[in-house]
């Protein structure tokens, strides 16, 4: 009885939670180079617009230099995105982006993937040191046309023999990916898959670091918080993920940006869990802004070439792990969004199994206490009768 009791439980609370969570969404669409009749030289602006009950999230992914992703939040749902494609186009001008009336903006973040980094990694200590070959500028690589599929895209360019991919996706409401790491998302967040596929390596151990850069039109994010969570029943055996954000704030506020990932990338396009490849990060450092202005050309249109910037260095594998040679494939995801990260909480189904596994010994504990009682009182000798 009482496991039929938990198991309803369980099936209600699955029932009701993703309906309490998909309460708030978005509408979105979708437009490719805004206010352009033809497709402009040097890359693609993806503009796709989250419209809100009272506020709108408008998602800028561009090809043009290094591949960036920009989000902006407003207050209002009749905000828009202005492109000046004289000045977008020009390197050495900005301004070139708005969102208007922009007095409605709230914030804004922008995550720049600047340079692929391959180092020799003969002595197994999962350690760059000085062992690096020149670097992969990622503002170099001919990207192709992007390809969006409804409120997704896809950017594609040749690069060592191989190719290297962005996967953009954006959402209307809260859920997982289907693929791991299966990062939880919300209508306020999207996520990037970078996939790096039959490159040559340059050694017979490569590994990879990736160098990311971030802008923020508020308090730049400076600091990567590491969340710790026991429960890893959608991406097996990682209990880590990192939160990169402003400062010792762990709690943004609305319109505030960060960039999250779970520690781990996948050495096969469709892993398992012997695929898992450990990721860390180095500490965010600031910088002038230049470098990322130069290299992209969306940061440069929307902040300018003064806006101070952080970056950090993302590297793929440890010690004892093995070297991108062994599958030439490599895929690591990350969410870019505006306010507090997505934080993964016990689905029902673990809840239920917990429940179940605290709850059955304490009621046979006090099953067999009341039989014990009733059994005792049963046996006991019959009270005092007189005797006539």
């Amino acid at each position: 009885m009482a496991a039929a009791r938990i198991a309803g439980a369980a099936t209600l609370l699955s029932v009701i939670l993703p309906a309490l969570c998909a309460a708030f969404s978005r509408k979105l669409s979708v437009e490719l180079n805004p206010g352009s009749s033809s497709r402009p030289p040097g890359g693609d602006l993806l503009h796709i617009r989250a419209l809100g009950d009272n506020d709108t999230l408008h998602f800028l992914f561009c090809s043009r230099g290094a591949p960036t992703l920009l989000l902006v939040h407003t207050n209002l749902t009749s905000s828009y995105v202005k492109v000046n494609w004289t000045l977008f186009l020009s390197a050495n001008s900005s301004g070139g982006l708005r969102v208007e009336p922009e007095s409605g903006v709230t914030g804004s973040v922008a995550l720049v993937f600047t340079r692929l980094l391959e180092y020799r990694d003969l002595n197994q200590t999962g350690e760059a040191a000085f062992d690096a070959f020149p670097p992969y500028r990622l503002d170099e690589v001919a990207w192709s046309p992007m390809t969006p599929s409804g409120a997704a895209a896809r950017l594609c360019g040749a690069l060592a023999g191989g190719s290297v991919c962005l996967d953009l996706s954006a959402f209307e409401s809260e859920g997982r990916a289907a693929l791991w790491p299966r990062l939880l998302h919300t209508a306020n967040s999207s996520q990037l898959a970078l996939r790096l596929d039959g490159l040559a390596a340059r050694s017979a151990g490569s590994r990879f670091l990736l160098e990311l850069r971030t802008l923020s039109g508020a308090a730049p994010l400076d600091a990567v918080h590491i969340r710790r969570s026991i429960d890893d029943e959608f991406t097996p055996s990682i209990f880590k993920a990192s939160e990169w954000t402003s400062g010792s704030d762990e709690s943004p506020a609305e319109g505030r940006g960060f960039v999250f990932w779970k520690r781990v990338a996948y050495r096969r396009a469709a892993p398992t869990p012997e695929d898992a490849v450990p990721c860390r990060h180095s500490e965010p450092r600031p910088g002038s802004g230049r470098g990322s202005a130069e290299v992209s050309g969306l940061a440069r249109a929307f902040f300018g070439a003064d806006r101070g910037d952080s970056g950090l260095n993302l590297s793929f594998g440890l010690a004892g792990e093995p070297f991108y040679n062994a599958t030439a494939f490599l895929s690591w995801t990350v969410a870019v969004g505006v306010g507090r990260p997505p934080a993964d909480a016990f689905s029902p189904l673990v809840a239920a199994v917990m429940a179940a596994g605290l709850g059955a010994p304490l009621l046979i504990l006090l099953t067999g206490g009341v039989y014990v009682a009733a059994r005792k009182r049963s046996a006991s000798p019959p009270g005092y009768r007189p005797v006539n």
